[in-house]
């Protein structure tokens, strides 16, 4: 019997081919059609929770598929946005809802908001409104002129060298984000393309230049590649989330602590505090099964938790992929000795054979109360 650290790595060790796997399964790929050929037609928030299939897509790709049904209480996080901090999905504790809004933002972009892309559209409207900073009106012909060229140009770039080779498009985007001062600073422009944004110690992450960060996440060559000038979340970003927790969900079918090692793999670079990780129950059952803890310690006070957490687990070297690894590896180990050897078999105490991003918060059960009223 292939141990459950091994069918984890199996998957892990070369992920990009397992997802490729995935998104070639007939089911997959004929979900993925659909949605790609019609999410674009989408203009308004009744269209997106009224057309189910779509829908679903979308919510299972951001991990809320269990709240799929839930159309009244998405729709008033969608109508909300995220731009106000007191907005309905910025005031819930999961913090899903947030990043859900904020791929299908109808509130900020309106009908655009399935066809919105940061480095097109997004980068031709901070083109403006520095523009209109500078006291060049927006219906200034030149102007108009200088976005349509950006906007037809900006598709055919492909890489970082691309970019930096073409004055024009560079130029144009530094202006967009505040970045004048940079022109002609291509050293600089390449070593904060390259790093990308996903790595907190990359080099533009350590800048205090929040236009620079800015400039880096629209321009995302380090994660998209090729890509990057064409990728919208709305669209390719659901795709590639929708096919991961497919993945993850074949693999739980199998296994349920390698469903549970992908997830924290996927989220540990994100952890920041430990109360992440008691919020989380996928999340607190890995470190509670890695530790040796007993199940009944949630009982105990919030803070003391997460004290004790801070003493047992060093969060940073979860940045590192070596030390993840070891301590999936201590994880899978200790599943099998609490769960015994058929670790093909699902334990009910593993959230219902689902990961825990998939349970509703107290928030959430509060605000649906609250719809419901």
């Amino acid at each position: 019997m292939v141990s459950t650290y091994m069918s984890y790595r199996l998957i892990a060790k070369d992920i990009d081919r397992s997802l490729q796997q995935v998104e070639k399964q007939p089911g997959v790929a004929r979900e993925t059609k659909y949605y790609l050929d019609n999410i674009t037609k989408v203009k308004s928030v009744d269209e997106f929770v009224n057309n189910t299939r779509l829908f679903k897509y979308a919510m299972k790709a951001m991990g809320l598929q269990d709240m799929d049904y839930a159309k009244a209480f998405m729709k008033k996080a969608l109508e909300g946005g995220i731009k106000d901090d007191g907005s309905f999905a910025n005031k819930l504790t999961d913090k899903r809802y947030a990043e859900f809004v904020k791929v299908f933002n109808f509130f900020a972009y309106g009908e655009d908001a399935t066809v919105y892309n940061p480095a097109q559209q997004g980068t031709a409207q901070r083109y403006q409104l520095e523009a209109v900073k500078a006291g060049v009106s927006p219906d200034n012909p030149t102007l108009k002129a200088q976005t349509e060229t950006y906007l037809k140009d900006i598709k055919d770039v492909k890489s970082i060298d691309d970019f930096l080779a073409d004055d024009s498009l560079l130029n144009f985007a530094l202006k967009a984000y505040g970045l004048s001062d940079k022109i002609g600073d291509k050293a600089l422009i390449r070593k904060v393309l390259e790093g990308g944004v996903a790595d907190p110690n990359s080099y533009v992450n350590k800048q205090s230049n929040t236009n620079l960060k800015d400039f880096a996440a629209a321009f995302d060559f380090a994660a998209y590649g090729e890509t990057a000038t064409t990728y919208n979340p709305a669209q390719q970003g659901i795709v590639d989330k929708y096919a991961r927790q497919t993945l993850e969900e074949n693999a739980g079918n199998q296994n349920d602590a390698v469903r549970l090692a992908l997830y924290f793999q996927r989220k540990a670079s994100t952890l920041t505090s430990p109360y992440q990780i008691l919020a989380d129950k996928a999340l607190g059952e890995v470190v509670r099964t890695a530790l040796g803890l007993p199940d009944a310690v949630v009982n105990a006070d919030v803070d003391q938790q997460a004290k004790m957490l801070e003493k047992r687990i060093n969060l940073e070297d979860f940045q590192d992929p070596e030390k993840l690894d070891k301590f999936l590896a201590r994880f899978t180990t200790m599943w099998e000795i609490k769960n015994g050897s058929s670790s093909s078999q699902t334990s009910p105490a593993v959230l219902f054979s689902k990961p825990a991003e998939y349970g509703i918060s107290t928030s959430t059960l509060l605000a649906l109360q609250q719809l419901r009223k």
